[in-house]
């Protein structure tokens, strides 16, 4: 009994070590669907825009500058897809509050920035998962559009 004891407690421990130790996967995923979520939504501020990408938008009437943002959550009880996308909502409402504090009305050219890697979508998002936690950066540029 205590050989299967052993046995069984020496296999649970090399699963452990072995998924503690798992390369991080970057993931893509949908900007549109993530915006969607219910919580992701309730969480942003309407009224500071976002501009993914190269997507068109209104004239630009100050520069604010560009900055950068990177968010981490755990993935644990969750599914890999709404620990980014959770992450992704903690990203955005950083640029959003530095729009905020600078007068800006929107973040435009927002692009993914794992890693200092710029990775420019219209669609999707950029998410570092691992065993237990997720990142997703973000850089965008803070503005004040025309009306």
């Amino acid at each position: 009994m205590k050989k299967k004891t052993a046995l069984f407690l020496s296999i649970i421990f090399c699963f452990l070590v072995s998924s503690a130790f798992a390369e991080d996967v970057l993931k893509q995923l949908s900007i549109n669907e993530a915006l969607n979520n219910e919580k992701v939504k309730k969480s942003l501020y309407s009224e500071i825009a976002l501009y993914w990408g190269d997507q068109p938008h209104k004239k630009v009437i100050k520069n604010y500058g560009e900055f950068k943002t990177s968010k981490r959550t755990n993935a644990f009880m969750k599914t890999t897809k709404n620990a980014c996308q959770w992450a992704l909502a903690s990203a955005i409402k950083v640029l959003q509050n530095r729009a905020l504090r600078e007068g800006g009305n929107a973040v435009i050219n927002i692009k993914s920035n794992i890693k200092n890697n710029e990775i420019s979508s219209c669609s999707d998002f950029s998410c570092l998962a691992g065993s237990a936690m997720v990142n997703v950066a973000l850089k965008g540029t803070v503005v004040k559009l025309a009306e």
